[in-house]
């Protein structure tokens, strides 16, 4: 005796799957991020707390070899090149200037600064550096600060995620006659409490 074929699924059922599916992969994909940023926005939200923010401040000193300065001006390929086999020196280097006299640099990353001031005349520099500790780099990541292109390439991604997680959850609600009434309420409720929250802090 042969089964009878299957019913092929309404549009209705293959979206809700759709959504089911999409809900939870996006989900465990951004699971650690998701996470990562959380974290960091309580962090954020309360500088004055000091676990793991210990400032570490040193001051470095050297010279520039013969070179450095071409036609008159620093060739901050060159500057940049040399302060960091130097020193060590990470992140990328930013706001150079010059003038007769003295020519500055900086180094710029997540919860780091390294500052040159450099002596026209003579190749000397003294660098001041600055390591703000695991707490600050992670906040600077968390805003996209001094980071890399790639890593805020990984704040776009993971925003999308958070964007289609939301939207996939609120499609999944509305599917869910016997809470879906109670649910939107309070979502209502959360949405407009956020929306005069935010207005009051804005005054």
């Amino acid at each position: 005796m042969r089964r009878p074929a299957p019913r092929p699924r309404t549009l209705k059922a293959r979206t809700n799957v759709w959504l089911r599916w999409a809900h939870t992969y996006t989900s465990m994909i951004s699971l650690l991020v998701v996470l990562f940023f959380s974290l960091t926005g309580i962090t954020l939200n309360h500088p004055d707390w000091v676990f793991g923010t210990q400032e570490v401040t040193r001051t470095v000193t050297g010279t520039l070899p013969n070179g450095w300065i071409k036609d008159g001006q620093p060739d901050w390929l060159t500057v940049a090149e040399e302060l960091r086999a130097q020193q060590g020196l990470k992140g990328r280097a930013a706001e150079p200037r010059a003038d007769d006299q003295q020519a500055d640099i900086s180094f710029l990353a997540p919860g780091y600064s390294a500052d040159t001031v450099i002596n026209v005349r003579t190749g000397t520099y003294e660098t001041t550096i600055l390591e703000q500790g695991a707490v600050a780099v992670m906040n600077d990541l968390h805003k996209g600060r001094d980071a890399s292109p790639t890593w805020k390439w990984v704040i776009d991604v993971s925003a999308a995620f958070l964007v289609v997680i939301s939207l996939t959850g609120l499609g999944i609600l509305l599917y869910l006659k016997k809470t879906r009434v109670q649910a939107l309420t309070v979502m209502g409720i959360g949405a407009v409490l956020t929306v005069l929250l935010a207005w009051q802090a804005s005054r």
